[in-house]
């Protein structure tokens, strides 16, 4: 095959899937994962898509749900510092909400020595803090999304209407002014809604990469948000925007 036809399909791919991996692609089209490496670098040097150390993802479309194997490896650095900001707010004794999201994920690393309660509907956070005594953790289960790995469905969100936490941590898939806080598919906006409604004070963690933008499903058009937080300067129209309904930036 040449390599412009493997590139037209990986573009097909994507812009279908919203997010690949390089095993993934090197599989189906029997090459090495250095040539897919090649080809992604090529088409993100176009301004096409966003490589991870494990793939790429483009952010257009609605309805954009990507792998949490490309995801989690996406602008690390910057779901770091957001963690790190998000630890400065979480203090022992505190009961918190922890969703599926990879910048969610994040603060896991950051809290792992406090004494909180931790309540989440994510496999990988559970996993994480389930050798940790000091942890107080309440696992939610349902339907397993091993796009997402994590719990969903009815089940869950019952579940979770047994619960208040002093603070919810959720992500999303985008963020914008005009619309509010949006996500990718109707579960995953199910569980944030309810967590919205069960905690005293509800933190949204999204990165630089997810402003300005709108997806499938409406989450909150901010009314029932008390903080945001990102890594990046936000521009002067989202802080006046905040600062009209009283939301904290940290920025």
């Amino acid at each position: 095959m040449l390599a412009m036809t493997r590139k037209t399909m990986i573009k097909e791919m994507i812009l279908e899937h919203k997010s690949v991996t390089v095993s993934e692609l090197a599989r189906k089209f029997s090459v090495t994962e250095e040539t897919i490496r090649r080809d992604l670098k090529v088409m993100e040097e176009a301004g096409f898509l966003i490589r991870t150390y494990g793939g790429a993802y483009i952010q257009d479309g609605v309805q954009n749900e990507i792998d949490i194997a490309v995801r989690e490896t996406a602008c690390v650095e910057n779901k770091i510092r957001i963690a790190q900001t998000c630890a400065k707010l979480i203090h022992n004794g505190d009961s918190i909400f922890l969703d599926c999201s990879t910048t969610a994920f994040f603060i896991c690393e950051q809290v792992k020595n406090m004494r909180i309660t931790v309540l989440t509907n994510s496999l990988k956070v559970a996993n994480f803090f389930a050798i940790y005594s000091n942890i107080h953790l309440i696992m939610m289960g349902g339907i397993f999304n091993n796009v997402n790995m994590s719990f969903v469905g009815k089940i869950t969100t019952n579940a979770l209407g047994d619960f208040y936490v002093d603070k919810a941590f959720i992500s999303c898939r985008t963020l914008s002014i005009e619309h509010g806080v949006t996500d990718s598919n109707e579960q995953d906006a199910d569980i944030r809604q309810m967590m919205l409604r069960r905690a005293n004070e509800v933190y949204v963690i999204a990165d630089y990469t997810k402003f300005n933008k709108t997806s499938f499903i409406s989450v909150d058009n901010f009314e029932n948000v008390d903080v945001v937080i990102t890594d990046q300067p936000l521009d002067g129209r989202w802080h006046q925007f905040f600062e009209e309904r009283k939301i904290k930036c940290f920025d």
